[in-house]
């Protein structure tokens, strides 16, 4: 947890420098949704180099990318759909329980960890809540400047990376 946490912090807070440093630029861009675009990518990019390690993976780095990269579009699309539908607070809450739900999923079909998935999920909802929401405050409590969005990142990554270490050590134990 303390592993995935620290290095999905780095990840996160990377991939919000998409949107805290390239907002502005992003308008000519695809809009939101090409700044969401960004961060998604460097989310999945450097991913692979933190989390990979964590895993007892027999398969190649690109075999990774690809469980990953499935995962992680699960969650962001539920994630969305959430936040889309319903917007700030309960669409928040929405998209991160059925986000985190299916991100455990395709990881427990990836890593035959069907068993644990149900305490993985909840875990990973859990933690994942704690950081967004964490950051959440920070960064809007504060005067919403790069640095307060990049706080908002590393708190998010920090509880997103402990839920993603739990989660995989407790499936590949199982």
């Amino acid at each position: 947890m303390i592993r995935g946490g620290a290095g999905f912090a780095v990840v996160s807070t990377a991939a919000f420098a998409v949107w805290a440093l390239g907002s502005s630029w992003f308008v000519r861009l695809g809009g939101e949704a090409g700044m969401y675009a960004g961060c998604c990518v460097v989310f999945i990019l450097l991913s692979g180099v933190v989390l990979r390690p964590m895993l007892n993976w027999r398969g190649t780095l690109g075999q990774f990318y690809r469980f990953f990269f499935t995962a992680f579009l699960a969650y962001a699309i539920a994630w969305c759909a959430g936040w889309f539908l319903l917007g700030m607070g309960l669409g928040e809450w929405l998209g991160s329980l059925v986000g985190c739900t299916a991100f455990t999923a395709v990881m427990a079909a990836t890593l035959h960890g069907w068993r644990v998935m149900l305490p993985s999920a909840l875990m990973m909802f859990v933690l994942h809540s704690a950081g967004y929401f964490a950051g959440a405050h920070v960064c809007y409590t504060s005067l919403h400047s790069v640095m307060s969005e990049l706080a908002w990142g590393a708190l998010y990554g920090l509880g997103f990376g402990a839920g993603i270490g739990f989660a995989f050590a407790r499936m590949q134990r199982s």
